[in-house]
């Protein structure tokens, strides 16, 4: 098994380029299915999502071809059974998105339950209720997922909830439904205008994504198109707060300034400075970081996904703040963690209190999720000392050469094998 190991104390300094958005692509590539022709796809992130992503479409029969550059080709009309491989889909959250492009395509879907990182109850009853408003059967046998429709009609869609996956799902199912759908409540986030665009440019008419109504006229056929994924907000936002957090001055490039507004916010009322350009941000600190209060929501509001690497950040910053996670039941996991090294948090429900320490000290500590090791990748960063962390395969799932890119900036991290330990599998690009 691979581990992190960070000599903290290092200020980062120089610029990092920003891949694409992992919550984008997990639903983009899916999506090809769809079409009846092959499809290119650019600025795709190594990571094991799409590692797995990938795989799953080649089992099934499609045609991926690795162009270099993360460009790929991907040809999906050898798929004839809609049935995704158990073994791979249970290690991937976003598996489920291959429910609506399988349901949307053959009229029907078989899916595993989905795995990936363990944040509380994530059920999928909205998705379901969307296949079932556009004229689909549902069933759980066995753990797996059973979907099918002798014809999908669209539908008016009210999700009980705002649900990311749920919206996307949709999308997809209906894409190719006869008639129009019209989804209300719907999530609002960029990987879901993404998603809209890159359909929409294989010759989908979908309308208002971004909006919480988005409406779908059905289309009998889609065709291949070339498609690059938008940045990742997400990995931007994780690479300022890490510069903000060793009191760096690092250009974050190839993003959307727009789709960093509520990071961006939060970043200056603590006392970071952002200076926004066409498509990078400068983060750098010159003075002392304050307190402030964050409270997770949908998209435009505070990322969930940033939540773990911000409350790190406030360990560093003076006074008392409050983060209230309003989106996962389960996402303080990390909170025992970054106590080993050091910090002061306390954490009753959905809130955590964080008293600020000034420093945190190196400590072995364990990644239990994607955005909580980035968490603790961070508080290595500016911790004194070495930090070692374990189970970084799930830092791996959202995060292109990490340690490539924070070793450009002046880290000192390196990955080490332990010796007597089996490396965790992860399926590699077909």
């Amino acid at each position: 098994m691979d581990k992190f190991i960070i000599k903290g104390g290092r200020r980062l300094m120089g610029e990092v380029t920003i891949s694409g958005a992992k919550n984008a692509v997990v639903a983009i590539i899916p999506a090809v299915i769809l079409a009846d022709s092959p499809c290119v796809l650019e600025n795709i992130p190594e990571i094991s999502d799409v590692s797995i992503s990938l795989r799953i479409l080649y089992e099934m029969g499609a045609k991926v071809e690795n162009l270099g550059g993360g460009t790929y080709r991907i040809d999906a009309t050898g798929i004839k059974e809609p049935v995704v491989p158990y073994e791979l889909a249970r290690h991937m959250r976003a598996s489920y998105y291959f429910l609506g492009t399988l349901l949307g395509k053959f009229g029907r879907a078989r899916v595993a339950m989905p795995g990936g990182c363990y944040l509380g109850d994530r059920p999928i009853d909205q998705h379901l209720k969307a296949f079932s408003c556009l004229g689909a059967e549902c069933s759980l046998e066995n753990g797996m997922v059973d979907i099918h429709a002798d014809m999908l009609t669209g539908a008016q869609i009210y999700f009980d909830k705002i649900t990311v996956g749920g919206t996307i799902n949709a999308i997809l199912a209906a894409v190719r439904a006869v008639g129009m759908t019209v989804i209300e409540n719907a999530a609002k986030e960029p990987h879901i205008v993404d998603l809209a665009n890159f359909l929409n440019s294989m010759g989908a008419n979908i309308m208002g994504a971004g909006t919480d109504v988005i409406k779908i006229r059905g289309v009998r056929s889609l065709k291949g198109t070339n498609y690059a994924i938008i940045p990742d907000q997400i990995e931007a936002g994780t690479y300022m707060v890490a510069a903000a957090a060793t009191r760096g001055n690092v250009l974050v490039k190839n993003v959307i300034p727009k789709h960093l507004e509520s990071i961006t916010a939060k970043l200056l009322k603590i006392g970071v400075n952002v200076e926004e350009f066409d498509e990078s941000v400068r983060i750098s600190v010159d003075g002392p970081l304050v307190k402030t209060s964050i409270k997770t929501m949908p998209h435009p509001g505070f990322p969930t996904d940033m939540q773990p690497q911000f409350s790190t950040l406030l360990c560093l910053a003076e006074g008392t703040s409050i983060v209230t996670e309003d989106i996962f039941n389960n996402r303080f996991r990390y909170v025992d963690e970054l106590r080993r090294m050091g910090a002061d948090i306390s954490v009753e429900g959905r809130v955590a209190v964080i008293e600020g320490v000034g420093r945190l000290m190196g400590a072995p500590v364990t990644a239990p999720d994607l955005r909580a090791g980035a968490a603790l990748v961070i508080a290595g960063l500016a911790a004194t000392g070495i930090t070692e962390i374990d189970d970084i395969y799930h830092i791996e799932r959202g995060y292109e050469n990490i340690e490539q890119k924070l070793r450009a900036l002046g880290a000192d991290i390196e990955r080490r094998s332990v010796p007597g330990t089996t490396a965790r599998k992860r399926p590699v690009q077909a």
